[in-house]
C-alpha cells in the first residue's frame, strides 16, 4: 500500500527560487511585519539550492531591488560591477562587424546605471534575506502536482515522490511527496513553468491574448587574461552568424575577478530545422568581436534557458481562485531592454501586496484576487512593458532591418507610445518548415579552445539525474518522433536541445529516438519547440538537473 503524504499548512505557499518567487516571500513578510501580524510563508526551489537553476546574462536594472530592499549596499548585495562602458555591434560576417552608433541605440537598451551580475548569486543573496525574515525555504523539493479544493479552487502543491525508479515501482528509501497547503499560492517557477503551463490550460487564462514567445539563450562564463579584462563592459550584438529570417542577438559582459559571460540567445520562431542555437554560439565566439575578448582565456561553466519574450501582448491573466503566476511563469520579461528579472521581481512583489491586503480583510483565501489586474496595470512594470509592447511583433513581422527602424522610431521618437499595436498570433512551433525546404547547416568542429561540443559542455554544468527515475521528457504519441519529426523535419530535437537529450539511433528495426534525460538542463526547448507539441517536460525527482555555481 502507498504511504499516506503528510501535510503541511501556510498562510502563502510560492513555488519556485528566482527572483519573482523570493521577492514575493521578502514582501510577504515585511508586510506582516510593518501591520503587526505573522505570515507563515514557505518558498519550494526544484534545484538542488538557491541558485542552482539560475541562468541569466546578467545586466540587473535595480529598481525593483532599491523598492524591495532599499539598504541592498549596506547588507552587502553582490552586484558589484556597476555598467561602465556600453556597445552595440552589427556583425556583417564572419570576421566583419559594423559598430553600432549610441545614438542609434534604441533607449531601453542603454544601461547606465545597471550593474553586470551572476543572478544565481544575486537570488542566494535574496534566499539569506527572506530566511532572516522568518521565510521558510526548502530547496531541492520539486512541486510536481497543483492540489485544488471541492470548489476548484487552487489549495497548494505536491511535491514529487523521492525514491521511485525508472519503472514506476517504489525503490529503497522510497519517500512519498508532501502537500502543502496554502491559502494562496504563488507560481514563480519562470519560462515554461510545468504547473503554470497546466493552470494555463485549466483556468484559460491566455484567452484573447497573442500566443506566448520564446527564446533560447545558451551561455558560458569565461575567465580571461588580465590585460582583456574590462569589468562594467557590456557589449550586445546581433547579425551573423544567424542567417536572413532567425531572430536572435549575443551579449558579452565583462563581470568582477576577470571573469566574462558570454551567450547567445535565439528567437524560437526560427524556421530552419537544421538550426542548432548551440553550434551557432560555438562560431560566433571565433569572431573578431567576440575573440579578443575570450583568447588566452578558459571557460569555467555553460548552460542554457529558454526565455519568455512575447511582453505585454503574450501576458495572461495572472490571478485564478486560489492562486497568482508572476516573473516569467507569467511572461513579464522585457525583451526591448533583455532584461526581466526587475519586472520579475516588481510582479511579484505586487503578488505579496495583493495577498497581505486580501488576508488582512478576509483570511480565509481561495478567493481570485483580480484586484491584482488593477495594481500590476498602475505599476511601473506595466507601463515599461506597454511602451515595448511592439518590439517583438516589429521583429517577428518586419525582419533585422525593418523591426530595427521601426523599433528605433517607436522608442526614440515615441516613447513606445505609438498610437497602435503590432501582433504576432503564430506560435513559435508552427514556424518551424519541413526539412526538404531547408539547407542543411554545415557546422565547423570545435576547436577545443574558443569551440567546444554538447557533452563537454554538459560536463561543466554539473548536471545530474538520478539515472534509475521515470523519465521526465515524456512523450505524447511514442510513434511521432520518427513518423512525422523525424521524416518530415529531420528530427530537430537532436539540434535545439543544447544538452545532446535526444539523439536518432539506428538499429535493425530501423531509427528509434532515444532520450538522455539525466544530460537535461531543464532549459524547457523541447517543450516549446517541437513541432508536434508532443513532447511534455514534467518535474524529475528534486534536487536533479543542473548546479550552477554563478550563472
Amino acid at each position: 500500500m502507498a504511504q499516506q503524504r503528510e501535510s503541511m499548512e501556510y498562510d502563502v505557499v510560492v513555488v519556485g527560487g528566482g527572483p519573482a518567487g523570493l521577492a514575493t516571500a521578502i514582501r510577504l513578510r515585511q508586510l506582516a511585519a510593518e501591520r503587526g501580524g505573522d505570515l507563515t510563508v514557505c518558498v519550494l526551489e526544484k534545484g538542488s539550492e538557491i541558485g542552482a537553476h539560475i541562468l541569466s546574462g546578467a545586466v540587473l536594472d535595480p529598481r525593483a531591488l532599491v523598492e524591495l530592499l532599499p539598504d541592498w549596499q549596506a547588507q552587502g548585495a553582490p552586484l558589484n560591477t556597476a555598467v561602465s562602458a556600453d556597445e552595440v555591434q552589427f556583425l556583417t560576417g564572419p570576421r566583419k562587424a559594423i559598430r553600432v552608433p549610441g545614438p542609434l541605440v534604441p533607449p531601453p537598451m542603454h544601461n547606465a546605471g545597471n550593474y553586470i551580475v551572476s543572478l544565481g548569486n544575486v537570488c542566494r543573496w535574496l534566499a539569506q534575506q527572506a530566511e532572516a525574515l522568518g521565510v521558510e525555504i526548502y530547496p531541492g523539493f520539486a512541486a510536481a502536482e497543483v492540489l485544488y479544493d471541492e470548489r476548484g479552487a487552487v489549495r497548494g502543491v505536491a511535491t514529487g515522490d523521492m525514491g521511485v525508479g525508472a519503472d514506476g515501482q517504489p525503490k529503497a528509501g522510497y519517500a512519498p511527496g508532501m502537500e502543502l497547503l496554502a491559502k494562496y499560492t504563488v507560481f514563480a517557477e519562470g519560462c515554461r513553468g510545468n504547473l503554470g503551463k497546466q493552470l494555463l490550460a485549466r483556468f484559460d487564462l491566455a484567452r484573447g491574448r497573442d500566443p506566448q514567445h520564446y527564446g533560447l539563450g545558451v551561455k558560458e562564463l569565461w575567465e580571461v587574461t588580465p590585460q582583456q579584462h574590462r569589468p562594467g563592459l557590456v557589449l550586445h550584438g546581433f547579425g551573423w552568424p544567424l542567417a536572413a529570417g532567425t531572430g536572435g542577438g549575443f551579449f558579452l559582459y565583462h563581470l568582477e575577478e576577470r571573469q566574462v559571460a558570454v551567450g547567445l540567445i535565439v528567437d524560437l520562431n526560427y524556421a530552419n530545422p537544421y538550426l542548432s542555437p548551440f553550434e551557432e554560439l560555438q562560431r560566433l565566439k571565433h569572431h573578431p568581436v567576440l575573440s579578443c575578448h575570450l583568447d588566452g582565456g578558459r571557460r569555467l561553466a555553460y548552460g542554457a534557458r529558454a526565455l519568455t519574450k512575447g511582453g505585454l501582448n503574450s501576458l495572461p491573466k495572472m490571478t485564478m481562485p486560489g492562486a497568482l503566476l508572476v516573473g516569467c511563469d507569467a511572461g513579464t520579461l522585457n525583451f526591448a531592454k533583455i532584461k526581466g528579472s526587475h519586472t520579475a521581481m516588481k510582479s511579484g512583489m505586487l503578488a505579496a501586496q495583493t495577498i497581505a491586503d486580501a488576508l488582512a480583510g478576509e483570511g480565509a483565501g481561495g478567493r481570485d484576487l483580480e484586484e491584482f489586474a488593477a495594481h500590476f496595470r498602475a505599476s511601473w512594470v506595466y507601463d515599461e512593458l506597454y511602451r515595448s509592447r511592439n518590439f517583438g511583433p516589429a521583429m517577428h513581422k518586419l525582419g533585422l532591418y525593418g523591426g530595427s527602424a521601426f523599433n528605433y522610431v517607436d522608442q526614440a521618437a515615441f516613447r513606445g507610445r505609438l498610437p497602435f499595436t503590432l501582433h504576432d498570433t503564430v506560435p513559435d512551433h508552427q514556424r518551424l518548415r519541413r526539412a526538404d525546404q531547408c539547407a542543411p547547416i554545415d557546422y565547423p568542429k570545435p576547436d577545443g579552445v574558443l569551440s567546444f561540443d554538447r557533452l563537454s559542455s554538459v560536463f561543466i554544468s554539473n548536471t545530474n539525474h538520478e539515472e534509475d527515475q521515470p523519465c521526465h521528457l515524456t512523450l505524447g504519441d511514442a510513434t511521432v518522433p520518427i513518423a512525422t519529426n523525424l521524416r518530415l523535419y529531420a528530427a530537430p530535437e537532436q539540434r535545439y536541445c543544447p544538452a545532446g537529450v535526444y539523439e536518432i539511433v539506428e538499429e535493425s528495426g530501423g531509427p528509434r529516438l532515444q532520450i538522455n534525460a539525466q544530460n537535461c538542463v531543464h532549459c524547457k526547448t523541447c517543450d516549446i519547440k517541437d513541432p508536434t507539441q508532443n513532447i511534455n517536460w514534467v518535474t524529475p525527482e528534486g534536487g536533479g538537473g543542473p548546479n550552477y555555481p554563478n550563472m
